[in-house]
């Protein structure tokens, strides 16, 4: 039995395993292709050939931090900044309701501006004016009477990647004042507070070698997630990676069947990333494992301003008014877009 039949029949491996996993499938098409299968035979046997839609609203482009490859970060002194107002969110989510939306995803930098009872106040009216929907999270790490406080408000998940569980490759991408544990603690209050949890990582982050992906993997097997995000790195202009490779497709395909084994109920969104880096590559995603896509909500006027990273699509497919046009892409390659909150089988 190889190592890739062990981790099918086992669903977990040891660090050293997964680096051996991961090192034979790039340089075996034939595992590569046994891992796909039964990915998307784990898929359906979860969700069938349903593909869930998040409307997201990036409603602020300000944050006090300065991780040092993101386009957003404090110290880009070129990057365009906005907020959105509490009336313009609902708008969104007013606009995303009607395309058939049913979880709208609030992301952001960690912006001061919006107090933790502003953003609550703002996730009370979501929850009053639709009931029915999920609401998600994504604003960097809080304290856990914050998360507790949005929680009572009426969210219901929260995203946070972790971006890598290596400790050395932690520190390499971000200022000595952000650490990894503090990160980490953050997740596993959401899961105590009863949050629908998303993790993640980028692929290809600059300095990342195949032992820190292993590393990633036996943090998602520990935290057992709700949602895994994954997507690969792509450099912006205004950081010091600025000349840095990006990160491959084809590794981000590999790790979203591996994904999907680990962890056969959990919600695996084919990114905005896989999509940026190849023109068919959130199809690749579905063919791979993922079962959510994650279109944009946001005003126009400020979709390109959002920038994490350069080329960001921001038009076409990528905007939520396009539902249409998704949902043909995604039938072209066996699956159907659904109108559903899309809970977690984890």
């Amino acid at each position: 039995m190889n190592i890739a039949e062990k981790f099918i029949n086992t669903h977990e491996l040891t660090k050293e395993e997964y680096v051996e996993l991961i090192r034979l499938a790039e340089s075996d098409v034939q595992v590569r292709e046994q891992l796909k299968e039964e990915a998307v035979r784990l898929q359906k046997k979860y969700y069938g050939t349903d593909v869930y839609t998040r409307g997201l609203i990036e409603f602020t482009n300000y944050c006090r931090n300065n991780c040092y490859y993101c386009g957003i970060r404090n110290g880009n002194r070129n990057a365009q900044r906005y907020r959105l107002t509490k009336e313009e969110i609902l708008d969104c989510c007013a606009n995303g309701y009607e395309l058939g939306f049913r979880t709208f995803v609030l992301q952001g930098g960690e912006d001061p501006y919006y107090t933790d009872e502003k953003l609550a106040e703002i996730v009370r009216e979501i929850r009053v004016l639709y009931p029915e929907c999920a609401i998600t999270l994504s604003v960097g790490e809080h304290s856990k009477e914050t998360y507790r406080l949005w929680k009572e408000a009426g969210a219901d998940r929260y995203l946070l990647r972790h971006e890598t569980a290596s400790d050395e490759l932690y520190q390499k991408l971000h200022p000595t004042e952000m650490k990894l544990s503090e990160r980490k603690q953050c997740l596993y209050d959401l899961k105590e507070l009863g949050y629908q949890v998303g993790a993640g990582f980028m692929v290809g982050a600059p300095g990342q070698q195949i032992p820190d992906l292993a590393e990633d993997l036996v943090f998602l097997k520990e935290l057992e997630p709700h949602m895994v995000g994954i997507g690969p790195f792509i450099p912006h202009h205004d950081t010091r990676y600025a000349e840095e490779k990006a990160g491959s497709v084809e590794r981000t395909l590999l790790l979203l069947s591996i994904i999907r084994i680990l962890l056969p109920g959990v919600l695996l969104p084919a990114t905005t990333a896989l999509g940026t880096m190849d023109p068919l590559g959130r199809e690749k995603g579905l063919q791979a494992g993922a079962n959510v896509v994650m279109p944009n909500l946001s005003p126009v006027k400020n979709r390109k301003q959002y920038e994490l990273y350069d080329n960001k699509i921001c038009t076409g497919e990528e905007a939520a008014e396009c539902r249409g046009c998704l949902s043909r892409r995604v039938a072209s390659v066996g699956y159907q877009l659904v109108s559903d909150r899309g809970d977690s089988r984890m």
